[in-house]
């Protein structure tokens, strides 16, 4: 997974210590389908993920991620969820943790296709025949479903 050049500079001062690092999700609804991506650090069938650069928008980031890694244009619709992720450690020995934060978009135009090398797969799933996923990849895909719910925050 390409990581951004500000998360490399910050590396190279603070090396495998964790950094907190906001992300965003985006649960991309088509009618009953939802856009999925394939992973290709691990395979996992996921909604589209991103870090947030400095100074952007949580949901002009998603819209980002959107278009970079399925090649579909989607219009951010509401706030769905925050949560605080564990902290994790990446091979390389690497410390994180993420506050993600989920949005619901709507699709407005393309085809999905894993444009850049971050996944090896993106398709259309209908809400009732998903993919096998992580139970926190179903709880983000929940959170989203109410086209005006109110934004889940996870205590």
């Amino acid at each position: 997974m390409p990581t951004p050049e500000y998360v490399l500079a910050l590396r190279s001062a603070v090396g495998h210590h964790l950094l907190w690092l906001p992300g965003v999700t985006a649960v991309v609804l088509r009618g009953d389908e939802v856009l999925l991506v394939r992973r290709s650090d691990n395979g996992a069938w996921t909604p589209v993920t991103g870090i947030i650069d400095p100074g952007e928008e949580p949901a002009v980031a998603g819209a980002r991620e959107v278009l970079e890694e399925a090649s579909v244009v989607a219009i951010p619709e509401r706030l769905a969820s925050v949560h605080a992720l564990p902290p994790m450690t990446y091979e390389n020995g690497d410390h994180a943790q993420y506050l993600d934060l989920t949005f619901r978009f709507r699709y407005v135009s393309g085809e999905p296709f894993p444009d850049d090398g971050e996944n090896t797969e993106a398709a259309w799933f209908p809400l009732d025949a998903l993919p096998p996923m992580a139970p926190e990849m179903h709880r983000r895909i929940d959170s989203a479903l109410p086209p005006d719910g109110p934004a889940i925050f996870t205590a």
